[in-house]
């Protein structure tokens, strides 16, 4: 819910539960049946539910007392999280975790005050229930409104992100939801001591325990339990690798939506301002190589490429950044500098590390084709000079960011002004792009009338 965006990356397979392409079939702890194990999901359900329906009537000013308690109990409890954390990075370090993926896991005083930060931002937010969209008065004299709702019950499923168990409780308590939280085993002990220190001070505040949930003690089998409470669970939201997520989709049997796989692409034009160009492609590159919105694939017009590459390329190897180049792109690289061979692996992979690939194109026209060939639907970016070509790369692109000379990190709620995003969509039902608070309602229509019947 920072300004930085909270985008997934993939963990080794021994630390996502979820992520195997083609996941073996769910296997319940010893002694419990899957039958079980799916009564106990869906009995915490249904108390989701019910708890939902007391937040629907809750103030606005009721929920960010709510959400202020929230962030001072995080506080409070620091040494307790932390001790927690500890567990889970130990345990991860000796299974092989990588280092950029034990960071994003790792919890310490200052991240805790930071995710207790962001809990009182969300409270300063305006609250998106009873917003009215639209109304009118018809011929008859019938009222009409059409308002923002919460969902009700919202699922999450992510891996090793402990500060995204806050996100997300935050966020679905600010919309009016009640939320289920499957969080993986890499962030295990962290998870559960937030998740107690959460609904302790959601009942101090007054408001059910049960607004926050999880399912992490059924594994697995509770996973695939949540995916399909189909009645019980309005909204699935997955955050992670592109295993994860496809995995859900494939699965759930509740609405999901679709978020976070970023195969994003920079194209600098013939017409580009070629320092713009550098500092985009370093920051979209380097500043935070593991989110979702980071550059994977570097686009260059050939009129511009022998002139640009060599500066830009070294630039990327000195900050430690391996060069995936095609032909022409190899041509530019300066004498000294590695690189690999491009492969069509290249063009359709998310490194979510210090990796780009490189390719020299012949026009916009073949940028195009080449992001729609190989794009995730995340982000996209031209710099250019050109304001037709920036309206043609605009107007024939159809992911969920394009972007017009700037970096592909500025896809993010926060920096959207959204104030914070429990994810980012790409798919185009409901929500698409970052997702604050307005994409965790949806609407109803309230109709006035004065005694009225249809002829």
């Amino acid at each position: 819910m920072t300004t930085n965006t909270e985008c997934e990356f993939p963990v080794p397979a021994e630390a996502n539960d979820l992520a195997a392409e083609t996941p073996a079939p769910a296997q319940p702890a010893a002694g419990e049946s899957a039958t079980d194990v799916t009564e106990a999901v869906h009995a915490i359900a249904r108390r989701s539910k019910v708890a939902a329906r007391v937040l629907a009537t809750a103030t606005r000013s009721t929920k960010d007392a709510a959400l202020k308690a929230l962030a001072d109990a995080l506080e409070a409890n620091a040494t307790d999280i932390i001790a927690a954390n500890a567990i889970d990075i130990d345990r991860e370090r000796a299974g092989g975790m990588s280092d950029s993926t034990l960071d994003r896991l790792a919890l310490n005083e200052a991240r805790i005050c930071a995710i207790a930060d962001a809990l009182r931002e969300v409270a300063a937010l305006p609250d998106p229930v009873g917003e009215v969209l639209r109304g009118s008065r018809l011929p008859n004299g019938l009222k009409l409104r059409q308002v923002r709702v919460p969902m009700g019950v919202v699922g999450m499923v992510y891996e090793a992100r402990p500060n995204v168990t806050v996100d997300a409780a935050g966020l679905s308590l600010k919309s009016g939801n009640a939320v289920i939280l499957r969080g993986g085993s890499a962030a295990a002990e962290s998870n559960r001591v937030i998740v107690r220190v959460l609904r302790a001070a959601l009942d101090n505040a007054g408001l059910p325990a049960d607004l926050v949930q999880s399912v992490d003690e059924f594994g697995r089998p509770g996973a695939v339990a949540l995916m399909g409470a189909r009645g019980l669970v309005d909204l699935l939201v997955p955050r992670g690798g592109a295993g994860l997520i496809q995995t859900v989709v494939r699965e759930a049997k509740v609405p999901v939506i679709e978020t976070g796989v970023g195969n994003c692409h920079v194209y600098v034009d013939s017409e580009a301002n070629l320092d713009w160009a550098h500092d985009i492609v370093l920051n979209a590159k380097v500043q935070r190589p593991s989110v979702c919105n980071s550059a994977e694939t570097l686009l260059v017009h050939r009129d511009v490429a022998a002139q640009f590459l060599p500066r830009v390329l070294a630039t990327l190897q000195a900050e430690q950044v391996t060069i995936h180049g095609d032909e022409r792109a190899q041509a530019s690289i300066p004498a000294g500098l590695r690189f690999e061979a491009a492969t069509d692996e290249d063009w359709a992979t998310e490194y979510h590390g210090l990796e780009l690939a490189v390719r020299v194109v012949d026009s916009l026209d073949e940028a195009i084709d080449h992001i729609r060939t190989w794009t995730s639907g995340h982000t996209e970016a031209i710099v250019t000079d050109n304001v037709r070509s920036a309206d043609r790369f605009v107007d024939e692109l159809d992911s969920a960011c394009v972007i017009v000379n700037a970096s592909t990190r500025f896809t993010d709620g926060g920096e959207f002004g959204l104030g914070a995003e429990i994810g980012i969509s790409t798919q185009k039902l409901h929500a698409r792009g970052p997702m604050g608070l307005a994409e965790l309602t949806t609407t109803k229509w309230v109709v006035f009338g004065e005694g009225q019947i249809r002829q």
